[in-house]
């Protein structure tokens, strides 16, 4: 397994036990809210970079996407 799928992974877990905590669900069913989003997709295309954030701020884009229907990024 080479290094940015290895960061993916572990990212996809941290970022599954915050939704399965805060949202107080089990972890299957924050497994299934998190693989069937955008940001999901977003995290596995290599390209985006996305892998390379840390778990809180993709986490903070999926709450985003989950309240609002999409993925919203603040202007800086």
């Amino acid at each position: 397994m080479c290094k940015q799928s290895q960061l993916i992974e572990y990212m996809i877990q941290d970022i599954v036990d915050m939704v399965a905590t805060d949202q107080k669900i089990e972890y299957d069913e924050a497994m299934n809210r998190f693989y069937n989003s955008e940001i999901f997709e977003k995290l596995q295309d290599k390209e985006t970079g996305l892998y390379l954030e840390s778990p809180e701020y993709v986490y903070d884009l999926f709450k985003d996407e989950m309240n609002f229907g999409h993925i919203i990024q603040a202007e800086i």
